[in-house]
């Protein structure tokens, strides 16, 4: 969600901070701030609104070789000046950046004013950087300061702290939010994401959760809450500052749908077996005795995560024929699951921070859970904290709606749900067969980009419409309900998605000429029931748009893809649900890479 960036090395800090903040965009904020260290006296501009506004507001004579910067999303108190980070203490001595939520900060806030503390802003923040400010006068060390602070903390932080009176040092920490360090030539960086990074260095070290490191111009050093040291190996980022370039479209989203027949090619590159007809998947550590083992398979995910798990479980059930669902993490984990010995975990998570699904995912290996991990990110939390996986490797996914990673994460569900088949009991005669079909998705997903004018025009004919229902039946439903969520968070169009069979047990209530309805149609068994359901809706004069195969006298407009093996089909059946959203946000004049009020990686509850 929010952003951090920090420098410390022989450079002004200002136009550093700047630029990665500007990297970080995509994550969601509604205002922005930094500081720097100048001499013994610090420098602060914030304001709210967007990097650009802050960059205006920064004077040319802002210097200073050590800073923070922030981009807030807010969460305690509104978009305001005055509640943008960073935060200092009243002598202006030290300032803070933070992302997380302190959980008790109305307990310390009280009693910090019955101290005689006065608060300037609304924010959480500012409590941890009165406890800072205060320790930081009773110990010679900034790193044993913030160490005391945190020790009153409850909740989820990832902090970066500078002190007036150390000027070549800053103090970086991590609880359940990402900071994850860049290593430079005689200079440090910290930063919330690698994109803010990537321009500088390609030599990264992540934080665990209870860890803090002390950054200056000639390296680092990590230690844990309790002051141990702690040693961490630098490893080489692959995305360099190429990746996070809208490659001359006008929105990152619509590059990044385009980008799909690359992305999938990628996932599934090296990962077909031909010799055995099997997803060859080094990355899940796990020999076909204890594959075999498993008797249940549960996903756990957030948002377009979750819909995509919804995906997986129908491939895992109907190629390998494991029981298998999919649940929202957020859910998951308050619920205090029943975690079984014999079943097999999927955590998805395209940044790999989520902080619903690392939560889980910490939860299930305190019971004993046997987890594996679908991310995009290489050496994020959920990566880490999971027993193994596999990478999307999709590239970086800037918009805030994710494309290129939900599709790539269907993906590589066929590839886990071929290779827990092959393991068991489908035959090599239909192995190849969704190896055939895999081959054949780039390609495919290639030609029905090629329908992008029809869609658009689609789009721009339902776009005004109030609300509109998504409706498909078994493998249609996920579809149908990632198709909604894209419309919705994009378009900011009131949508709703059902089960086709559904409709008729109460939704059926809302058609009307003012509400249609998107349905998903492939061609398989289920097509005759699926035709008699567009038929219940014509006859309440509802205008129908259907995805699907074939064309139907039944709908009013038809976009037809091409046709795979029946079980990828609804990855295919997704990438029109992209663009028709892509293009009703744009004729509807929504900012369509940062929509409102979302964020791009969620790490807070």
């Amino acid at each position: 969600m929010c952003g951090i960036v920090a420098y410390v090395g022989p450079k002004d800090a200002a136009p550093i901070l700047l630029e990665g903040l500007q990297r970080l965009e995509y994550r969601g904020y509604d205002s922005a701030g930094l500081a720097v260290v100048n001499g013994k006296s610090l420098k602060m501009r914030k304001v709210k609104g967007r990097v650009s506004d802050l960059a205006e507001a920064v004077p040319a004579r802002f210097k200073g070789t050590c800073g923070i910067g922030h981009t807030r999303w807010a969460t305690h108190g509104v978009p305001s000046d005055v509640n943008a980070h960073p935060h200092l203490d009243p002598e202006h001595r030290v300032a803070v950046v933070h992302n997380g939520i302190i959980e008790n900060a109305d307990a310390l806030r009280q009693r910090l004013e019955a101290e005689g503390v006065t608060f300037e802003s609304e924010t959480d923040t500012e409590v941890l950087c009165h406890l800072i400010a205060r320790a930081v006068k009773e110990t010679d060390s900034l790193d044993d300061a913030v160490r005391r602070a945190l020790k009153s903390i409850v909740g989820t932080y990832g902090i970066a702290v500078v002190d007036a009176q150390r000027p070549g040092e800053i103090v970086v920490a991590r609880n359940g939010s990402p900071i994850v360090l860049g290593i430079g030539e005689k200079e440090m960086f910290a930063a919330s994401d690698v994109a803010a990074l990537v321009r500088y260095t390609r030599q990264v070290v992540h934080l665990e959760d209870g860890e803090l490191a002390v950054l200056r111009a000639d390296g680092f050093h990590t230690f844990t809450s309790d002051a141990r040291e702690t040693a961490k190996e630098p490893f080489t980022v692959d995305w360099d500052t190429g990746h996070y370039d809208n490659g001359g479209y006008e929105h990152y989203l619509l590059k990044e749908i385009s980008e799909q027949p690359d992305t999938v090619a990628r996932t599934l590159r090296g990962r077909i077996d031909d010799r055995f007809h099997i997803a060859h998947l080094g990355g899940l550590n796990m020999d076909a005795r204890e594959t075999r083992s498993f008797r249940r398979v549960k996903i756990i995910g957030c948002g377009s995560a979750y819909y995509s798990g919804q995906i997986g479980a129908q491939l895992i059930e109907e190629l390998a024929r494991i029981p298998a669902d999919a649940e929202p993490a957020s859910e998951f984990r308050y619920r205090n699951p029943v975690v079984e010995p014999d079943t097999l975990y999927v955590a998805i998570s395209q940044s790999g921070e989520t902080y619903d699904t690392l939560a889980a995912v910490q939860e299930l290996k305190r019971k004993g859970g046997r987890v594996l991990g679908i991310v995009n990110t290489v050496g994020s939390a959920i990566a880490r904290e999971c027993d193994g996986g596999l990478y999307l490797h999709a590239g970086p996914e800037v918009s805030v709606a994710s494309t290129k990673a939900f599709t790539s994460t269907a993906v590589s569900f066929a590839l886990l749900a071929l290779h827990l088949a092959r393991v068991r009991d489908l035959s090599p005669a239909d192995g190849r067969r969704i190896c055939e079909g895999l081959r054949r998705l780039p390609e495919q997903i290639e030609q029905i980009l090629k329908l992008d004018e029809q869609i658009k025009t689609l789009a721009e004919k339902y776009a005004h419409s109030p609300s509109m229902m998504f409706v498909g039946r078994v493998r249609g439903y996920p579809v149908a309900r990632e198709g909604a969520q894209k419309l919705k968070e994009i378009s900011y169009v009131h949508a709703e998605a059902y089960p086709a069979s559904e409709l008729k047990h109460g939704p059926l209530a809302l058609i009307n000429p003012d509400m249609p309805t998107v349905a998903i149609v492939p061609d398989d068994e289920l097509l005759d029931k699926n035709l008699t359901t567009l038929g219940e809706i014509r006859a309440r004069s509802g205008r129908i748009l259907m995805i699907g195969h074939r064309a139907a006298d039944a709908a009013d407009d038809c976009v037809v893809v091409p046709k795979n093996e029946t079980e990828l089909d609804p990855i295919l059946l997704t990438i029109p649900l992209q663009l028709f959203a892509y293009h009703a946000a744009v004729a509807l004049g929504r900012d369509v890479d940062r929509p409102r009020n979302l964020a791009k990686s969620v790490t807070v509850e």
